[in-house]
């Protein structure tokens, strides 16, 4: 996501989205599906300063989709009222020779203690979930 796709930071809604790609846990990645169905499923990220970076076990069904449709939306949970809506859309891209989540410091900053307990440690998280995805191209709208 390049920096001129974020809004203006010195906007009430450009500082919303700063710091919520800075502070939420989950964002919801949707995918599309072989048979146009969207498939949505809530991910680990960061945001690296001009990508979102989505880490993925090898048989997740979202890598399919995406070497096949790279265009994907994410959103993050409004406030329950209606309000609060962030939305982006970019294109996804599978990377090769990505650091590997626990070698990436600000991964392991915002989901170390996570990472330990799903896997047990962070190498073993790593070995689990190898597959880097880079979004890029995006562009956020919300209100």
């Amino acid at each position: 996501m390049a920096e001129k796709s974020l809004p203006d930071p010195g906007t009430a809604f450009g500082q919303r989205v700063q710091r919520r790609l800075r502070e939420e846990v989950v964002v919801w990645l949707t995918t599309v599906g072989s048979d146009g169905t969207p498939q949505p499923n809530p991910v680990w990220f960061i945001w690296d300063g001009s990508a979102i970076l989505v880490y993925n076990r090898p048989d997740a069904h979202r890598l399919t989709h995406v070497r096949s449709r790279p265009r994907v939306a994410l959103h993050f949970d409004g406030n329950g009222q209606g309000g609060d809506i962030v939305v982006m859309s970019g294109r996804a891209e599978l990377v090769d020779g990505e650091a590997a989540p626990h070698e990436v410091p600000d991964y392991v900053a915002k989901y170390g203690p996570r990472m330990n307990r799903v896997s047990g440690n962070l190498e073993e998280f790593s070995r689990q979930y190898p597959v880097a995805m880079r979004i890029t191209d995006v562009r956020v709208r919300g209100w």
